[in-house]
Parts: C-alpha cells; sequence; structure tokens
C-alpha cells in the first residue's frame, strides 16, 4: 500500500519537472511579427449601448420606484403588518422607492413607511418589472388598487 502511494508521488513529481523545465524552455519565446498584442487593432469610435433609446428599458434611477402587490398577509419579524388606519392586514401595494425606502399602501389608500422592510427584501420578492406606468395612479390601477 505505501509502496503504491510512493510510486503514485513519485510519477507526480516527475511530471511537475517535466512541465517546469517545458515553461522555462518557453519562458524567452517571443512570438513572431504580426501575433503579438500590439498588432491587435482596435477600433477608433466604441458604441457606448448597441440598443437604440426605444429599446432600452428604464434603469434604477429613472424611474421614482418600483411597485407589486402583496396579496397575502405580510408578516415581518414574526407579526402580521396592519395598517395603522383600518387595520386590514391584506392585499397591500409595496413601493420601494429609488432612496431604497420601503411604503406600504392598504386597500383604502392609507400609506405608511415600513422601517422593517429594504429595497434588498423587495428585490428578493418581487418579479422583474413587467410594465412602467408614467403615474402613479395608472400603476395602481393595473395592480387593481
Amino acid at each position: 500500500m505505501f509502496r503504491r502511494r510512493a510510486r503514485a508521488d513519485r510519477k507526480f513529481r516527475d511530471a511537475q519537472r517535466a512541465g517546469q523545465a517545458m515553461l522555462a524552455m518557453h519562458g524567452g519565446w517571443q512570438p513572431p511579427d504580426g501575433c503579438g498584442p500590439a498588432a491587435v487593432e482596435v477600433p477608433a469610435v466604441v458604441e457606448a449601448d448597441f440598443l437604440p433609446p426605444d429599446f432600452r428599458a428604464p434603469s434604477r434611477q429613472d424611474v421614482s420606484g418600483f411597485m407589486m402587490r402583496w396579496e397575502k398577509p405580510l408578516v415581518i419579524d414574526g407579526e402580521v403588518r396592519q395598517c395603522p388606519a383600518c387595520g386590514s392586514y391584506r392585499d397591500w401595494v409595496v413601493f420601494c422607492m429609488r432612496d431604497d425606502s420601503v411604503w406600504l399602501r392598504c386597500k383604502s389608500g392609507h400609506e405608511t413607511k415600513e422601517s422593517g422592510l429594504d429595497a434588498a427584501w423587495y428585490n428578493r420578492n418581487s418579479g422583474p418589472a413587467d410594465h412602467f406606468h408614467p403615474t402613479l395612479e395608472e400603476g395602481l390601477r393595473h395592480l387593481g388598487h
């Protein structure tokens, strides 16, 4: 058993020495003319974006915020969140604003800032943006509020 292991170790060391010798032999090798890094031509003008402006989706800085529906009860730190004004506890619209604050809006239209949630929570629980709306009212109408 020990001889097999020593034999395998010896073969590995011999292969390492052969590889190092080959690297040392080719270490001073110079590529032929036209193959080096100076031979690669870089275009003088590089386009910043390949998509025309009509096809680009707005970035996070271009919109005031994102919104999604949250129909089930919202549980934060083991507590079910209720609207402080009307007491409803389900069917929320969750807003993630540009400053990474999260706001909740109940079905009755009461809005409260939620300090227990942040943009990371919103990004984990929301899907990709499927619509962009120019006004808040149009977005709420799209979500059924």
